[in-house]
């Protein structure tokens, strides 16, 4: 992919892998980006020379839009929405099946997808305009896919919340409270720092301990794969709708 269409990219040094995604489109998530994602993840998953992942988006603005809407109207069918859908359950189920420690680089809002990202990430580190919303009953649809990792970071209360004022920014101090994010930093540049000492610092632990506590961590979850399939063919047929297809429209057309 060139820049115009998005890209993910991979770095790698001294036990740290970095991927970095992107998308013009304030970082939104086509499927392509996801299947190239979920593929950067697992690879470095079984790269016997990575220690630690550094998961992070590129530009100032938005970590990361969620859904891309231009493929949300393009759908035709249920099954064309699973498979859209599915993108983002191969991406969470990568994030849980490595084992390495995964730390996300949360430097601006958070909606949709992009909640599941940074919650499907095993440390989340952001900065104070890191705002979050689940925006996809808004949308005529519902956060079935993201849902069980956002669940399992902060509790089915601050899961509903979110879910069902889907038209409401929660500011990134709410997140931080709640446990989506472990640190909240003023600027950039103690987020930074932040993430780069404890990446050096797990580059230096035992992997093996680490594996044995990523398996802790996400014990209770080996069911994720037919679970996030299931919640993907949900998303797939809500989204044929023609209320959806409407909301969808005017978010889009909101955005350009």
């Amino acid at each position: 992919m060139n820049n115009e269409q998005g890209y993910v990219n991979v770095q790698r040094s001294h036990g740290i892998s970095t991927i970095e995604f992107f998308h013009p489109q304030s970082n939104s998530l086509p499927g392509k980006i996801l299947h190239q994602l979920a593929e950067a993840i697992h690879h470095e998953g079984i790269n016997a020379d990575v220690k630690v992942v550094i998961l992070r988006s590129a530009g100032q603005k938005a970590f990361c839009a969620g859904a891309s809407f231009e493929e949300l109207v393009a759908i035709k069918t249920a099954t064309e929405g699973e498979a859209f859908f599915s993108g983002f359950a191969h991406v969470i189920n990568a994030m849980r099946k490595v084992p390495q420690i995964i730390i996300a680089r949360i430097h601006g809002k958070c909606v949709g997808g992009g909640v599941g990202l940074a919650a499907a990430a095993d440390y989340a580190i952001a900065t104070t305009g890191a705002d979050v919303k689940l925006s996809e009953l808004a949308v005529g649809i519902g956060p079935f896919v993201v849902g069980p990792a956002v669940e399992r970071k902060i509790g089915v209360s601050a899961f509903s919340q979110l879910a069902i004022d889907a038209a409401n920014w929660r500011p990134a101090e709410w997140a931080k409270q709640k446990g989506l994010y472990a640190e909240l930093h003023a600027e950039t540049e103690g987020m930074d720092e932040s993430i780069h000492r404890l990446a050096i610092f797990l580059s230096h632990s035992s992997l093996e301990a680490m594996k044995e506590l990523k398996r802790v961590f996400w014990e209770g979850t080996e069911h994720w794969d037919e679970l996030l399939r299931k919640r993907a063919a949900v998303s797939g047929k809500l989204v044929l709708s023609e209320q959806t297809k409407h909301f969808i429209q005017q978010f889009k057309n909101k955005s350009r």
